[in-house]
């Protein structure tokens, strides 16, 4: 009886691993696939978010220094202008001045009449905050620091004005095996919080790493990428701002930011092997697959999913971001050395 228990609990054990790895696409053939070229690699280590100002055309790229992850001592980084109407691509710091520690992660860009805001979330041993610039030609000017004790693990943001924005928060615990148990157990305990210029209030919850986040006001609609569910959520904004939960869209593959074309389709840097990119951050493994896919969503339970991009990782490592604007694509990723411009076929 005593052997047939522990047989079983055996049994359970390889299927909770076994299960861990399916879950995250460790076991998902990656073979390089992409119907355009490498336009060119530009020297930035960590550019793991790219937002597009169409109308103006140029780019914002964040930018960390990352040397671990999680990290252990102060990561240092900093937000870079591209301009977009020429083919230099020379890259200029706008936060060279900027003295406080600053470590930046999602980033978002709302324009008002002839001023950028830019919002940066800014992870730093002392705290969490969200930084917020006005953006003026190439110019960066720092407004104000934003700090919560709902602040407390965020990933991505997105401005609706110059006053309010959401943003999620990827975890619920920072260390030990609280946290462990979020990232290999798929614990749906993440979240989203709304800003109103005043106040922070949690607007949706039960996520598994909430991660990217973008708001498409064409249709009202809030998309959540939640990485470790393999999953892209639908929410309805309301008019109080709260957010009602439409579906979940199944993408295969660890999707991270959220951008649009001009069209309103999602693209979306991701890691198709969680595992793989885990091993990566860590230092265990030299690379770590990227990929890129496009969601043109019409309608609940009416949406295309198309794979753009997709290689081993020579090229680039553990992708997070891509940022469209014609036949080109920034993409990005959390600690390569280099960042990519990708001029596609279709």
């Amino acid at each position: 009886m005593k052997n047939k228990f522990l047989f079983s609990i055996l049994v359970l054990l390889v299927l909770f691993i076994v299960n861990i790895f399916w879950s995250t696409g460790f076991f998902r053939t990656i073979e390089n696939k992409f119907q355009g070229e490498i336009l060119k690699k530009i020297n930035l280590k960590g550019a793991e978010d790219i937002t597009i100002n169409k109308i103006d055309s140029f780019a914002i790229i964040s930018s960390t220094l990352r040397k671990s992850f999680p990290k252990t001592e102060q990561e240092t980084g900093g937000l870079y202008f591209l301009d977009l109407k020429n083919n230099n691509y020379d890259l200029i710091n706008l936060t060279t001045n900027f003295k406080k520690p600053f470590a930046p992660h999602g980033i978002s860009i709302f324009k008002k009449d002839s001023i950028n805001i830019v919002a940066a979330i800014n992870h730093t041993l002392n705290g969490e905050f969200i930084e917020i610039f006005e953006l003026i030609g190439n110019k960066l000017i720092h407004k104000k620091t934003l700090e919560h004790d709902l602040i407390y693990s965020p990933n991505d943001i997105v401005l609706l004005d110059e006053n309010r924005f959401y943003f999620t928060n990827d975890h619920k615990y920072k260390t030990g095996i609280k946290r462990l148990a979020e990232d290999y157990l798929g614990l749906a305990i993440s979240n989203v919080i709304y800003f109103d210029g005043m106040n922070f209030i949690e607007v949706a919850n039960k996520i598994i790493y909430a991660n990217g986040i973008n708001f498409d006001p064409k249709r009202n609609l809030v998309f959540v990428a939640s990485v470790r569910g393999f999953l892209v959520k639908v929410y309805k904004k309301n008019k109080d701002n709260s957010l009602t939960f439409i579906e979940n869209i199944y993408c295969n593959t660890g999707v991270d930011n959220i951008e649009f074309d001009s069209e309103y389709n999602l693209w979306i840097g991701a890691h198709p092997s969680l595992l793989h990119f885990d091993f990566y951050a860590k230092g265990n493994k030299k690379i770590s697959p990227s990929e890129i896919i496009k969601i043109n969503y019409i309608e609940k339970g009416n949406y295309l999913i198309k794979q753009i991009y997709i290689e081993k990782g020579n090229t680039m490592s553990g992708s997070t971001v891509a940022a469209p604007i014609g036949n080109l694509i920034f993409t990005g990723n959390v600690m390569d050395k280099h960042f990519l411009i990708l001029q596609n076929e279709n």
